[in-house]
Parts: structure tokens; C-alpha cells; sequence
């Protein structure tokens, strides 16, 4: 590498570098990199902030260096290559120091995670959500707060969920299909279940990623802080592969405020 080869090297790297860390900080248009928060679980951004501090100052730092090494050690007449043997002491210090940093991190994200699936409160609003190719359906239990039996043998295109028809409990059960309403301020249960593939339940804007298994209901809770505007709903994603038709699986959030959710739950079911 010339003189003039290895200059510009360590000027590329330097300028992509500051672009990177730029445009990761800033957004790119104004847009900031993760979706705003609307949900109680400023834990998760505190951690992936503090994550991606730690991760980036060592990606500027190795960064900075290469391109002052690719300056400072060039290839020119007369240069012979230096070797020198193993530093035990050295390697020691950067293995336990890197591991102990891992540590602290691996401490701090259990702890988040025992958080998180903490119980939730008892008032806290109980919603069933059931992935199929490729759709939510998003059922609600009626006065009676108990979720009617469903039995997969049932499930037809009328009645995607197997929801069983003789059961009392399911009378007043209410289904939508791609649409979640939710009260502001108000913790809701949120039940996970497939009825097919894996899916994975997520709600970008309210930190929360759950896997939705065949066979199995998972539970996660949160409290929604912020009402939407009616002509501006959030997303519901699945962030699991599972299938063809996987980038079309997306539904709607709508955030009410307490006093309006049952009135805008009966005109979802209109």
C-alpha cells in the first residue's frame, strides 16, 4: 500500500465512521431510529441506549485505529516486518475485562427480563390474541371477563379460532380480525397463542416481541400511556418468518382513553 493508498484509506474510514455515528444519533430525516415510545417499558430503551453506547464507542474506537494504523505503519523501501512473541499478562487483562463487562450486561438484561414477566396487576385487561397465516385475530371477553373455550377442530373460515359456539362463556366474546383497542393507562393481559406456524406478536411501539407457539399460550402484560389519534393507529407485526404471505400479516393499535373503550370497541364490532 502506497503512501497516498493508505492516506486515503484512513480518510474513508474516518469520514464513513462520523457519517455512521451521525445519522445513527440524529435519525435519518429527522426520524428517529427506534419508533416512539408508548407503553410503560422505558426499561428496554434505557438498556438497548446503553447497549449501543457501549458497542459504539468500541466500533469508533477500533474504527479510529485502524485507519491511524493504516496510516502511521505503510509499506515503504527498506520496511521489514517486526514479530515478538505472546503476552500472557496482556491477554489475560483484555479476556477478564471484556468478561466483565459481559457480565454486567447479561446481569442487567435478566433482571429486565424478570420485570418484564413479572405478574400483572389484577385489574389488568384480559385480550387473547391468536396468529394464523396470515392474520391476528384479536378476541375480547365480555361482560363476564372469561375467554369462551375454543377447540381447533371447530376452526373454519367463518370461525378462524375454533371458538366453541355451546360454550356459555363464549356468547359474549368479541373477535376482530387485524384490529387491537386498547385503554389508555389501563395494563392489559395479553394471552399469545398460534393456530398454525410460529408467529411472533409485536408491537414496536409498545416494546413488546412475543413468540406465538403452536400449542401453547404465552402471556405478556404492559400499560399503554398514549392515545392515538383515530386516523393514525399503530402496528401489529409479525416478526417471525412464517410463510409466503408473512409481509402482509400487519394489523392496527388504537390507543382510547379509558371512558371511550367500550363505546369504541362496540363500533369496531359494527
Amino acid at each position: 500500500m502506497s503512501r497516498l493508498q493508505g492516506l486515503l484509506f484512513a480518510l474513508a474510514t474516518l469520514v464513513l465512521v462520523g457519517l455512521a455515528t451521525f445519522y445513527f444519533a440524529a435519525g435519518w430525516h429527522g426520524q428517529p431510529w427506534m419508533p416512539p415510545l408508548k407503553s410503560d417499558r422505558l426499561a428496554i430503551d434505557k438498556a438497548l441506549t446503553a447497549s449501543l453506547l457501549l458497542t459504539g464507542v468500541v466500533f469508533i474506537i477500533t474504527n479510529v485505529l485502524l485507519a491511524w494504523f493504516s496510516f502511521r505503519y505503510q509499506d515503504h523501501e527498506g520496511a521489514k516486518a517486526s514479530y515478538w512473541h505472546d503476552n500472557p499478562r496482556l491477554e489475560w487483562t483484555w479476556t477478564l475485562v471484556t468478561a466483565v463487562i459481559l457480565f454486567v450486561v447479561l446481569f442487567n438484561a435478566l433482571g429486565l427480563w424478570a420485570q418484564i414477566n413479572t405478574e400483572p396487576p389484577a385489574d389488568a385487561m384480559l385480550i387473547e390474541v391468536t396468529g394464523q397465516q396470515f392474520a391476528w385475530n384479536v378476541r375480547y371477553p365480555g361482560k363476564d371477563g372469561i375467554l369462551g373455550r375454543t377447540d381447533h377442530k371447530l376452526a373454519s373460515q367463518e370461525n378462524p379460532i375454533g371458538l366453541d359456539k355451546n360454550d356459555a362463556a363464549s356468547a359474549d366474546d368479541v373477535l376482530l380480525l387485524n384490529q387491537l383497542y386498547l385503554a389508555q393507562g389501563r395494563p392489559v393481559r395479553v394471552q399469545i397463542r398460534s393456530m398454525d406456524v410460529i408467529h411472533s406478536f409485536f408491537l414496536p411501539n409498545f416494546r413488546v416481541k412475543q413468540d406465538a407457539m403452536p400449542g401453547i399460550t404465552v402471556q405478556t402484560w404492559f400499560v399503554p400511556q398514549e392515545a392515538t389519534p383515530p386516523d393514525k393507529p399503530l402496528e401489529i407485526a409479525c416478526a417471525e418468518h412464517c410463510g409466503l404471505g408473512h409481509y402482509r400479516m400487519r394489523g392496527q393499535v388504537y390507543v382510547v382513553p379509558a371512558a371511550e373503550f367500550e363505546a369504541a370497541l362496540a363500533k369496531a364490532v359494527e
